[in-house]
């Protein structure tokens, strides 16, 4: 039986609001325009980025006009979505950089020629005070305040920033400058995305119907995927790297990954479930089809075939041949602090975390635990080194 575009649209969603609002637009025929915002706050984007990424793909094979906003006006105020606290603002020229990163990403998955790009600091650098002014008159204290995450701060005594009581103001109003049919965002965005909702009515536009995406899981299981816990797979890691990661995951969040990010319907995860119980099927060749598929998705079907074989030699045969590999040179010619040796060849970004991985034993030279951070190694080659679970590097 075929799926109707509503059905397919709503596929893998947590929310339509209002469903018989966004029926009706779909069945109208019209080209709706989808909008869909990103904060540049960081330079990489991550698999969960991803999620509603595909869901946008899906609207474009149908023909709908993505419109992707890039908050740099946003960005300077910081979103306080989710956060305990207030977050710091970002400079222009940080911001511009992290903005710049955004395109190639996106265009893994979406069809850049076929996407609108617009910065709201189009509109909001031209703002006057009477303008924003005007804004706030919109709106009552009340209903910005009904936030969870600024009840939640009030509450605890913490401190909220009246400049970060506008943000949903200026992201609703996104939605009145572009006219926009549809708007997509997290769960974590809903308050924002009926802002932009109520903000269309009182400009007197028909307003947008909102639909919402479950947040994506990081490794850990536990958190949303996000690059400040550390539990994120960025979309421009090495494929091998990022296969690894889908690896570590446990067989229980290996049906979410299936469902948010390959678009696997309930039946067929359940179907893929049962045929694990009746011993037909084992998690780990399921997990090895589903971190091939998602590399193969994200990445291309080439990288996805060597990912999966260096992941089998490397993990599994425990061979090293298809490991990192590290030259020999002058600069190994004495002695190297553990330390210093793991953030030179990349395994670790900083010495705290170089410091983290020994202590917690993740690291090992020829098979050997390495838990003294101050352990000065002498490098020669055919040396092995494996940081963490998914990191090898041998040295010639």
């Amino acid at each position: 039986m075929l799926k109707s575009k509503f059905d397919i649209l709503t596929t893998g969603i947590h929310e339509v609001l209002p469903k018989e609002e966004f029926k009706k637009k779909l069945d109208s025929g019209k080209p709706l325009k989808i909008k869909f915002g990103m904060d540049p706050t960081a330079p990489d984007l991550h698999l969960g980025h991803a999620v509603v990424l595909s869901k946008l793909k899906t609207f474009q094979e149908f023909g709908h006009e993505i419109i992707l906003i890039i908050g740099d006006f946003t960005a300077r105020i910081g979103d306080p979505t989710g956060k305990s606290k207030t977050r710091p603002s970002l400079t222009e020229e940080e911001i511009n950089e992290n903005a710049k990163t955004y395109f190639n990403q996106v265009g893994r998955i979406l069809d850049l020629s076929k996407t609108k790009i617009r910065y709201n600091s189009e509109w909001f650098d031209k703002f006057t005070s009477r303008d924003f002014l005007k804004l706030c008159a919109k709106v009552t204290l009340s209903k910005i305040v009904e936030r969870d995450d600024f009840q939640k701060r009030i509450a605890a005594k913490q401190p909220v920033g009246f400049h970060e009581l506008l943000y949903p103001l200026i992201q609703g109003y996104d939605s009145v400058v572009l006219h926009s049919d549809v708007e997509l965002g997290g769960t974590d965005q809903t308050f924002n995305l009926l802002m932009g909702r109520f903000l269309q009515e009182q400009y007197g536009q028909t307003p947008q119907a909102i639909i919402t995406l479950p947040l994506l899981p990081g490794l850990d299981g536990v958190h949303k995927m996000s690059k400040s816990l550390g539990n994120y797979i960025a979309l421009v890691e090495p494929a091998n790297d990022a296969f690894g990661k889908l690896m570590s995951i446990s067989d229980e969040l290996m049906w979410t990954y299936y469902e948010l990010l390959l678009g696997k319907t309930k039946s067929e995860i359940n179907s893929m479930k049962d045929n694990v119980e009746a011993g037909i099927a084992h998690p780990m060749d399921l997990k090895k089809e589903m971190a091939e598929q998602i590399i193969a998705r994200f990445w291309s079907s080439q990288e996805a075939k060597k990912a999966k074989t260096v992941f089998e030699e490397l993990f599994q045969k425990k061979d090293f041949a298809n490991a990192q590999e590290i030259k020999y040179g002058p600069e190994y010619s004495q002695p190297i602090n553990i330390v210093d040796l793991i953030k030179k060849i990349g395994a670790a970004p900083t010495s705290s975390e170089a410091r983290r991985l020994i202590e917690a034993g993740a690291v090992t030279i020829d098979g050997n635990k390495i838990k003294d951070f101050k352990t000065q190694i002498s490098i020669k080659t055919g040396m092995q080194i494996r940081v963490g679970k998914h990191k090898f590097y041998k040295v010639i």
